[in-house]
């Protein structure tokens, strides 16, 4: 059996490989997968670390492991088999797409548009939900309202679906559907509608190794500008959504000026684009007349 290590000196061993790399938050990662490793949070990982506590042959050996896997660039989520958003913590893996924290931005324009809703039980509808993310935080931050979820995906549905049982929002539900014809049942009663599409150009290659060599394609790419998906959902909230109701869309840092020129060329009204906490153009919400 593997003698035990100081972990203090595991971390800087992980961290060091990981920065080879070119992991962008090597310390941080090897943190979080040293964690994972002990069934620890990354503060209680930091704390053992500080009183010089050590670690055992075969936890040495499975974050090694971990830290293999991670170097190849596999997303650390696919390895933790988790991703934070916001207050929620979302199993993923292979076949959907992994939560950021910029749509975090998207989410929270989506939840302040549901707040202001003129009744007392509005409706939003997430339309491509991947992991449910966007939609499982609606649910839960505005309570009182209906949330429905749709995505085409097989994959990525019963990574949604697993997400909606572990956290139970009693006011959400998803459901397999095509995005152009989902919810036709809810036509014009819908207050929000909420979107992280694919928005990447069919020619463009993303920059992080994790993106391009793990996210599914159907999550990324869409078309030769990008905004194939975009045009569907904008005539999709059409139907959806109620006189006055909220259209938020994720896209490209570049392409907040021609999603404001689709979707007025579309009928839509005071559509806007907003950064994310980098600063970065990250969503565009637009008004049904």
């Amino acid at each position: 059996m593997a003698e035990p290590v100081p972990l203090q000196a595991a971390l800087a061993h992980a961290a060091d490989r990981l920065a080879a790399a070119g992991v962008p938050d090597p310390v941080v990662d090897a943190e979080l997968l040293a964690g994972h490793a002990l069934g620890l949070g990354r503060g209680e990982v930091q704390a053992a670390a500080l009183r010089g506590d050590d670690l055992a042959g075969q936890d040495a050996e499975t974050l090694a492991e971990f830290v293999r896997r991670r170097a190849t660039r596999e997303p650390l989520q696919h390895i933790t088999g988790t991703a934070p958003f916001r207050h929620l913590v979302l199993r993923v893996g292979p076949g959907v797409f992994v939560p950021r924290p910029e749509t975090e931005i998207v989410a929270q324009l989506a939840i302040d548009a549901l707040m202001a809703a003129a009744s007392d039980r509005p409706i939003a509808v997430d339309l491509g939900t991947g992991s449910g993310a966007l939609a499982l935080a609606l649910a839960t931050e505005v309570p009182h309202a209906r949330v429905y979820a749709a995505e085409k995906s097989d994959a990525a549905f019963a990574w949604a679906r697993e997400n909606f049982a572990a956290i139970g929002a009693a006011n959400a539900s998803v459901h397999l559907a095509d995005l152009a014809d989902a919810f036709v049942e809810l036509d014009g009663t819908v207050s929000v509608v909420a979107s992280n599409p694919p928005y990447v150009p069919d020619g463009a290659i993303p920059r992080d190794p994790e993106v391009r060599g793990y996210d599914p394609p159907a999550a990324l790419y869409a078309g030769p500008d990008g905004l194939d998906v975009v045009r569907v959902l904008s005539r999709t909230a059409q139907r959806l959504l109620r006189p006055g109701g909220t259209l938020v869309l994720e896209h490209g840092e570049w392409q907040g000026e021609a999603v404001r020129t689709l979707l007025a060329e579309d009928g839509w009204r005071a559509a806007a684009t907003h950064p994310d906490l980098t600063m970065r153009d990250r969503a565009t919400t637009a008004v049904r007349l």
